[in-house]
């Protein structure tokens, strides 16, 4: 047996290198990366990509930096670090999950010395990004879906009215996971209805038109906030937004813009909200009939600060709550089908 020598016993293990994986969004500009990024392209001894399509390479290369299209294994891309070289991968849209998982096995292994591993994102999605996303697939969807390219503002009117309600049960009930689901379907609507509208002949306009209109609108009725005017309670807000707004509409009366087709009740309450605030006195109409009650209710629960129409479905819930528990009485369940059969006979 060879004794192992004092020197061989202390040599230091090799240098096993460095493993940079670059991941970028596409929700980004390409070529607008971090600089700790341009640093480790330009620091690294090699620069691979799977994707020879990939849209930041022509941004790359125009930097100065070689990049090789490859595919590596797991154990190829160790073998490239050997030595104390640095390898940068330029991660493709999946992020690279084969490679990954690869080193994670031979990382776990224990049989291999493995290479530093970083990953480090070149680029970060800003709040909202995935607006973006929703557009690119509405965009596609509107383009080959047989139905949803047959649609039109008119065909999907009612499903806006049927999203707005469920998203109003959705608040009502506490429900987190059905209000994002919701929000996501009014949302839905929104994006559909721009990307019809592109296609409009005479007047076309886009989601980026929407959105520039809402922006535009928010930042003119917030002069506390965007300009010189100061706010320090939610009245004095409503002050300003209802003086900028009744600029902007030069409406002739306080009545204008109020819809008739919502539900009667919260159409009455809108109204008598419109009287209170312009400081007008407008007596209610008398006369006989359930609509005429039901209007001074609305006006009543109004003043008292108080959703007549949200009042009426917690009651109607109520309601429904005590239907259910009725029907699920067996002796209930008997009476009613004994008084059916005798009003039969």
């Amino acid at each position: 047996m060879n004794a192992t020598s004092p020197e061989a016993a202390t040599a230091p293990e090799p240098a096993t290198g460095r493993i940079v994986l670059l991941t970028t969004s596409h929700r980004v500009a390409p070529g607008l990366l971090s600089w700790p990024a341009w640093q480790a392209l330009h620091a690294a001894d090699r620069v691979l990509c799977a994707d020879g399509a990939h849209p930041q390479l022509p941004y790359l290369r125009e930097a100065g930096i070689t990049v090789d299209e490859a595919s590596p294994t797991a154990e190829e891309l160790i073998d490239a670090c050997a030595g104390g070289r640095t390898v940068v991968v330029v991660a493709t849209g999946e992020g690279e999950p084969a490679l990954t998982d690869g080193l994670a096995r031979l990382a776990g292994s224990g049989r291999v010395h493995m290479p530093d591993l970083e990953l480090l994102p070149a680029s970060y999605d800003l709040p909202g990004a995935r607006l973006l996303d929703l557009v690119q697939v509405m965009d596609r969807i509107r383009a080959e879906c047989p139905w949803s390219s047959q649609q039109t503002h008119k065909g999907l009117a009612k499903y806006g009215i049927e999203e707005a309600y469920e998203l109003v049960e959705a608040i009502e009930e506490g429900d987190r996971d059905e209000l994002r689901e919701e929000l996501g379907d009014v949302l839905l609507q929104v994006v559909f209805h721009a990307r019809i509208a592109e296609e409009d002949s005479e007047a076309p306009f886009s989601i980026d038109d929407v959105a520039g209109g809402i922006v535009t609108k928010l930042i003119h009725r917030h002069p506390h906030v965007f300009g010189d005017e100061t706010a320090t309670t939610p009245e004095e807000v409503k002050e300003h937004w209802l003086r900028t707004k009744a600029i902007e509409k030069q409406r002739e009366s306080v009545t204008d813009g109020v819809p008739l087709g919502q539900p009667g009740l919260a159409l009455a309450a809108k109204l008598a909200s419109r009287v209170r605030t312009a400081g007008l006195d407008v007596p209610l109409p008398v006369a006989e009939g359930v609509g005429y009650d039901l209007l001074a209710l609305a006006v009543r629960a109004e003043a008292e600060g108080v959703d007549p129409e949200a009042a009426l479905r917690a009651a109607a819930r109520t309601y429904r709550d005590a239907i259910r528990r009725t029907e699920t009485q067996p002796e209930t369940q008997g009476e009613g089908e004994r008084e059916e059969g005798e009003r039969e006979e």
